[in-house]
């Protein structure tokens, strides 16, 4: 009986992804709830601290998200040398050395960027005293960019080791860190200053900081982590390892800027149609958002688990790993869909008072924008993993340039014509949104399938090989 048919080998693959798929799903849902803590404080403030807020960490955001991606790539890296070698140690430290280095280099010009923020925020024709709040606020903010993103590199290594129970920890206990210190430099409490919001980009910056350190406290100190001294000689460098990160974690972080920025483009585009379509586009949005962390935890573990047979040169383990992925992935959307489709006011009753008739409108657009975010839940799940599947391959810079071309060369266009140029308005921008991640997940899921016949799994790219042969 060939692998493919082997029940046992799926069975195994089926546990191995879900032990390292839960954790990391609900470090993802902890992460999001950093966030969501900073915004509940900053409406104690007033509506607008609230909104100045809300401008800085967009603009903030739209470039951390190039370098998550870019130290993302340590994942994938050290799952192929491991799948390869299992007790590599040498390679695996000289690979998060090296993912250490690039977030010190993306960290320096987005570090001078964000110091503009207002600059930038007024030349996009802000509010002149909105960007001028949401700008200081950024400066505070920024600081917290390198300590989370060495922490993010060290979650990469742990990840491809299989081991994501202590980030899960660690965030789970950062989560009252940031709360406790964005409150007290926020109203100025326990003896801190009194600093706004100011005081919540402080916040940021401790629980960063936080998680970095005790993060790198584990590795020194756990027994089966210490063997690989992950800060021995920090400073000697590997070009060939170096360029192979930023190789394979540019076009990842500029897939995920890609997909990320379409979604801040529709809130624009919908302030544009109006204030009650827009409050039901971000609460749409922000139950989907919700969902989307089951598939976007498993794509994480779906690159791991890739990455490991690929570099065990196992083909049918690459098949094995990629579609037990896509299969829990889309079998949990469909869940999701199916409550958005049937029971929309039981996930709206969270953020509305339903028997409030100054609510009717927002509702009821919101109503109809999860009719379709209930349709792209699939397209969403199935692009999120064929992304996870492909990175596993250490092949990013195609699916690049798909999410380039389904987000805004063809989702974000179509979004526009149908809601400026038909009577459906938001929901045009909804039909837009979805069929761009249908066409990405489309594109995604083909290449996947034709991984063999492109040479993906047998292929180990050049600088692959010169990096860990140095």
């Amino acid at each position: 009986m060939t692998a493919k048919f082997n029940k046992s080998a799926w069975v195994a693959e089926l546990v191995a992804t879900l032990s390292l798929g839960w954790p990391l799903i609900l470090t993802n849902v902890a992460q999001n709830a950093l966030m969501t803590t900073d915004v509940i404080l900053m409406g104690w403030i007033g509506s607008g601290a609230l909104a100045a807020g809300a401008l800085g960490t967009n603009l903030y955001f739209a470039f951390l998200i190039f370098g998550i991606g870019l130290v993302s790539a340590v994942s994938p890296i050290v799952a192929e040398e491991l799948g390869r070698k299992r007790h590599s140690v040498r390679e695996v430290r000289r690979t998060v050395r090296q993912g250490f280095w690039a977030a010190i280099t993306v960290a320096v010009p987005i570090w001078i960027v964000s110091w503009n923020g207002e600059f930038l925020l007024l030349a996009m024709g802000q509010e002149p005293l909105l960007a001028h709040e949401a700008g200081q606020y950024i400066r505070a903010l920024q600081w917290s960019l390198l300590p989370f993103l060495l922490y993010l590199v060290l979650r990469s290594f742990l990840a491809a080791l299989e081991r994501p129970g202590w980030p899960l920890i660690i965030v789970l206990i950062a989560v009252p860190v940031n709360l406790g210190a964005a409150y007290c430099f926020m109203f100025g409490k326990f003896g801190m200053p009194h600093l706004g919001l100011i005081g919540a980009g402080v916040g940021t910056v401790i629980s960063s900081t936080f998680m970095f350190v005790a993060l790198a406290l584990v590795t020194i100190l756990d027994p089966k982590l210490r063997r690989y001294h992950i800060f021995g000689r920090f400073w000697r460098p590997d070009w060939p390892r170096y360029r192979t990160l930023w190789r394979i974690g540019v076009p990842i972080g500029l897939t995920l800027a890609f997909e990320v920025t379409i979604f801040n483009a529709a809130a624009l585009l919908m302030g544009r149609i109006g204030a009650n379509e827009l409050a039901a586009h971000a609460i749409a949005l922000q139950i989907a958002s919700f969902c989307f962390m089951m598939p976007f935890g498993l794509s994480q573990a779906t690159t791991v688990r890739v990455g490991r047979a690929y570099g065990a040169q196992d083909a049918a383990g690459v098949t094995r790993a990629g579609w037990t992925s896509f299969v829990l992935a889309t079998s949990f959307m469909i869940v999701t869909a199916s409550l958005m489709l049937f029971t929309p006011r039981l996930l709206l009753s969270a953020f509305l008072d339903l028997n409030d008739p100054n609510n009717a409108a927002v509702i009821g657009f919101a109503v109809s924008f999860l009719v379709m975010a209930a349709i792209f839940q699939l397209a969403d799940a199935s692009q999120a993993v064929g992304a996870g599947m492909l990175r596993g391959l250490q092949d990013t810079r195609v699916p690049m340039i798909y999410a380039a071309v389904g987000y805004w060369g063809i989702g974000l266009p179509l979004g526009v014509v149908l809601a400026f140029g038909t009577e459906l308005r938001g929901i045009g921008i909804w039909i837009g949104l979805a069929t761009g991640l249908a066409v990405v997940a489309s594109l995604m899921l083909w290449r996947w399938t034709r991984r063999d016949t492109l040479g993906l799994v047998t292929a180990v790219p050049r600088d692959v090989q010169e990096a860990f042969a140095s």
